[in-house]
């Protein structure tokens, strides 16, 4: 399992970490699911860059952002099991006018093959989802534990905060890729998106 570092180790954790508490809704859920007794969870993906790219192009922190994504990590990978745990998190943001979504990451690999037609690779770690975003810009990963913030970056956050969008081809995942960054141009339009690698082997 990933610890993740402390704000103060990652450079320019303090400013990705400001801009992101920025957006309420981000500060809510940290808060809240820091107390949920849950080991290896991370709050992750747009919420977290959409919320630096809407406060750098002067707008609402909170807007445009479609769901707020929480990985964690149960070895026990019953649809039951996240299920409870879906209704859980449901129950314990139901006063927020937003959607959250959990999805236990030792289950990927159970059912991203038959989405994607591409094996995922063993998961021993929320933190492993993270690595294999199609994105490397968003992959990043927050979580509150007592009174700190630790950050997940593995490929740091200098892309997110220059509103660069740089591909993660460890995935066959071209057309998800292009779609999704489509999309968040029409949305901040000052990005710029990096084209996914010729050479990355892509499933038929």
């Amino acid at each position: 399992m990933s610890a993740g570092l402390p704000v103060d180790q990652v450079p320019n954790g303090a400013v990705f970490l400001d801009l992101v508490l920025r957006n309420r809704f981000n500060q809510i859920i940290v808060d809240r699911f820091s107390e949920a007794g849950v080991s290896d969870w991370w709050l992750t993906a747009g919420c977290l860059a959409q919320s630096v790219w809407n406060v750098q192009a002067n707008r609402p922190a909170e807007q445009a952002i479609a769901d707020y994504d929480l990985f964690y990590f149960d070895p026990n990978t019953s649809w039951q099991a996240e299920d409870a745990m879906i209704n859980r998190v449901a129950d314990m943001f139901s006063d927020l006018p937003i959607r959250v979504e959990i999805r236990n990451q030792a289950r990927v690999p159970i059912w991203y093959p038959e989405k994607f037609g591409a094996e995922y690779g063993a998961v021993n770690a929320a933190s492993d989802g993270i690595d294999r975003f199609a994105y490397r810009t968003t992959a990043i990963g927050l979580r509150k534990i007592g009174d700190g913030y630790r950050l997940y970056a593995p490929f740091g956050l200098d892309a997110v905060l220059d509103g660069v969008i740089i591909p993660n081809p460890v995935l066959p995942v071209r057309a998800v890729y292009e779609a999704k960054v489509a999309r968040w141009q029409k949305i901040w339009p000052t990005l710029t998106v990096m084209p996914w690698p010729d050479s990355a082997v892509e499933l038929d």
